[in-house]
């Protein structure tokens, strides 16, 4: 029995295996608990050994390259048409085998710890920023029903809410202004939260060559940097920039058929987090061109002539993200004149 290919399907406790000869011709079939995965191949001879790109994927990844196997993680979108029949674990193994062996099949780079790490500080933030938004639109939707209204933006309800909680002659009844001043206190809580994470997102942006050149870039700070390196630290996955970019989702959608190209709008695939802070951050880069007379912002005003705010935003976006892939591909510095020709 040689197998030179194995589809994994991943999960808390049993694993199933569907393995393959040099013919394709199905040699293993296997249930494993978690505690004999690891066993497994560390006594099996090196093949690849493919997975769906999954919670837990990035760890078995890196454990299985240690054993000196050739690990590659498909996105679960890809290996869906490989599914025969009805959907569990069996199948899924087997259609994982099967897409990994397609020799056009695309595959997702394999993250280091570092950016696990950096990955995490992100997505804990994150919620705690939703968690905040959640919280001030109830506070809005409280007070509305009292007939006080508070103009827009977080800022104008920090202001507001000390008056409103303070003072009695404003209306309220007492229960809703108690109310109110427990969830100021939440507020305040989570304010502080955020802040803890702010500040650990500045200082790996200081400790980190490859955040400082990105941030080096208008519309990209310390937020974007981290999230960049922590999405793709190793740029050198894809292809050129025009591939990082449709890995983002920024690039436009086709419908095209009998020789006549249709292109939409953007495709919105892959990371929605990454593609959200660019997006913004070209939005804040745009706010900041007016009276500038390099080339780079006369581009973009003449953009913002012939198109829509955000057309020219997602337009900035998509360059930036080229941009990205090329400081982290290359390793060189960000040069502005460099961008105008392609602009």
């Amino acid at each position: 029995m040689h197998i030179v290919r194995i589809g994994l399907d991943l999960a808390k406790y049993v694993f199933h295996l569907h393995g393959v000869d040099e013919r394709g011709k199905v040699v293993l079939r296997k249930t494993l608990r978690r505690p004999a995965v690891a066993l497994f191949f560390a006594n099996l001879p090196p093949c690849i050994v493919g997975m769906e790109a999954s919670n837990g994927a990035h760890y078995w990844a890196k454990t299985f390259s240690e054993l000196g196997h050739d690990v590659r993680l498909i996105s679960p979108q890809f290996v869906t048409p490989y599914v025969k029949s009805n959907k569990n674990d069996r199948n899924d193994a087997e259609a994982i085998c099967e897409a990994v062996g397609r020799p056009n099949m695309r595959f997702v780079p394999v993250k280091s710890a570092e950016q696990l790490a950096i990955q995490a500080i992100h997505r804990i933030r994150s919620r705690l920023v939703a968690n905040r938004v959640r919280l001030v639109n109830q506070i809005r939707g409280l007070l509305g029903e009292h007939g006080v209204v508070i103009a827009q933006t977080i800022g104008n309800l920090r202001r507001a809410l000390p008056r409103i909680v303070d003072e009695e002659s404003n209306g309220l009844n007492s229960i809703v202004r108690e109310l109110i001043g427990e969830l100021r206190e939440e507020l305040i809580d989570l304010d502080r939260r955020v802040a803890i994470y702010d500040r650990k997102i500045r200082e790996l942006y200081r400790t980190s060559a490859a955040c400082q050149r990105l941030g080096m870039v208008e519309g990209i700070g310390p937020i974007t940097a981290t999230a960049l390196v922590a999405a793709a630290g190793d740029a050198k996955c894809f292809k050129n920039g025009r591939q990082f970019a449709a890995w983002i989702g920024l690039v436009p959608r086709q419908r095209s058929s009998g020789g006549r190209s249709r292109l939409l709008g953007i495709s919105k695939r892959g990371d929605r987090y990454l593609r959200t802070l660019l997006i913004h951050g070209a939005r804040a880069a745009l706010g900041r061109i007016r009276g500038k007379q390099d080339p780079r912002s006369l581009w973009l005003l003449k953009a913002r002539e012939r198109h829509h705010p955000n057309v020219v935003a997602v337009a900035l976006a998509n360059k930036n993200a080229r941009i990205a892939w090329s400081l982290l591909a290359s390793g060189m510095s960000y040069d502005q004149r460099l961008t105008v020709s392609s602009a």
